[in-house]
């Protein structure tokens, strides 16, 4: 698979992340396969117990930069569900909906997609240590697969503002944290002045990555049986995975997987919303300074931004903003779904309630919301939320003696039309 540079396509050698004439993201090009032959060898593996086949990834390997099996470090990720979601439809005024939950993944966000092809090819490399800048998920994410590698794990994260279940995970995983004075951004351009050839950079600028993500989309429409839908929602931050999907979806289509490919919509925090103003208004992107509780997302200078933007221009798409509020009330209505997510995911049904709403979507489409981070992954938000008077807010009641609690037993147990 051929390694350029997505801006001025000049050729990278495989160790480098970056391009060395213009400082641009790489991107490897689509395997040269038969579509037909791989179409068959996915089906088959279905049913497969090897740990390579297991991995919602690794199945699709094909169509991955070469990696000896040696070195590959995978934990089954991206063997996530697809959910049916009623009351999520219902509150977006749509006929059907459904949620692509990749927070389901091994350490709980779509990063471990990517995250496996990235640290499998630094284990590869014989590298000793990995680093990223995060705000919470890729650190996770990099900590636990170097753990199963063997490998040092490094992570920069803002001292303030980020889920301290995250950093607790990370912990656990045996990485270094080192916190510092500045937001995500301020960490990737510490990490992006590192020597990419002495410690494996693995943030979403490194061309593995996206190559990992971008089974995400294989995933769907395996799951599918191959049927394509309408729109795919994402929420976007540093937005490796808006271009990670439509790369992944538009290989699919050039290997006769697909005959078309959905509209992506990517939605952005109010407060975190450069890539939302660039799609609107054109020209470069200008960076801000990123204010949003859905930390995840909590990104002013997002790295993928060019890449992101020509995938979603590819698929005919759009790019929006949503404030926190409607993000912490949908977030609520998904999990009166049974399913629940991070702050950050729930963008993708905030987003869609306002497309549906102004037209761009049209009620009886047939619709994909990726969440992109498990319910855990910020339980003080979750608890905020629930003590706030928020609409949806589903507050502890104390109860003072027997009879009042025997009573509220038996309100809530009552049939809805007694």
């Amino acid at each position: 698979m051929r390694l350029a540079c997505s801006d001025c396509e000049a050729i990278a050698d495989a160790a480098e992340i970056t391009c060395r004439s213009c400082g641009g993201l790489l991107a490897f090009g689509a395997a040269d396969v038969d579509g037909a032959a791989v179409a068959r060898l996915f089906a088959e593996r279905r049913s497969s117990r090897d740990p390579l086949d297991t991995s919602g990834v690794w199945r699709y390997r094909e169509l991955l930069p070469a990696i000896s099996r040696d070195a590959v470090v995978t934990m089954r990720e991206n063997a996530v569900p697809i959910y049916d979601a009623p009351l999520g439809a219902k509150r977006a005024g749509m006929k059907r909906l459904a949620y692509l939950h990749l927070g389901m993944n091994p350490t709980g966000s779509f990063k471990d997609c990517g995250m496996t092809v990235a640290v499998s090819r630094a284990h590869e490399r014989g590298m000793r240590a990995a680093i990223c800048a995060s705000t919470g998920n890729t650190a996770a994410a990099m900590a636990a697969y170097c753990a199963r590698a063997g490998m040092a794990a490094i992570v920069l994260v803002p001292a303030v503002g980020i889920s301290a279940s995250k950093v607790a995970q990370t912990l656990d995983y045996g990485a270094t944290v080192l916190a510092i004075d500045g937001d995500f951004d301020a960490a990737l351009a510490v990490v992006r002045r590192l020597d990419a050839k002495s410690i494996a950079v693995v943030n979403s600028i490194n061309p593995y990555r996206i190559e990992g993500q971008k089974c995400a989309a294989f995933r769907l429409l395996d799951e599918r049986n191959w049927n394509v839908p309408d729109w795919l929602v994402v929420p976007g931050g540093n937005l490796g995975n808006a271009s990670a999907f439509g790369k992944g979806f538009r290989e699919a289509r050039a290997l006769g997987l697909i005959d078309r490919i959905p509209r992506i919509a990517v939605i952005q925090a109010s407060g975190a919303a450069p890539f939302a103003h660039v799609f609107r208004d054109g020209g470069e992107l200008v960076p801000v300074t990123a204010k949003t509780t859905a930390t995840a997302i909590k990104i002013g200078a997002p790295a993928s931004w060019k890449k992101a933007l020509a995938e979603v221009h590819a698929s005919n798409g759009v790019v929006i903003h949503v404030d926190d509020d409607a993000i912490a009330d949908a977030r609520a209505t998904i999990g009166r779904d049974g399913i629940g997510c991070e702050p950050a995911s729930a963008a993708t049904l905030a987003g869609l309630t306002r497309l549906v709403a102004d037209g761009t979507i049209d009620r009886e489409a047939d619709v994909v919301l990726a969440l992109t981070g498990h319910v855990l992954k910020d339980t003080a938000y979750a608890t905020s939320f629930h003590e706030s008077h928020a609409t949806q807010a589903n507050r502890i009641v104390r109860v003072g003696n027997d009879d009042e609690l025997f009573a509220r037993i038996e309100q809530v147990a009552r049939p809805a039309h007694a």
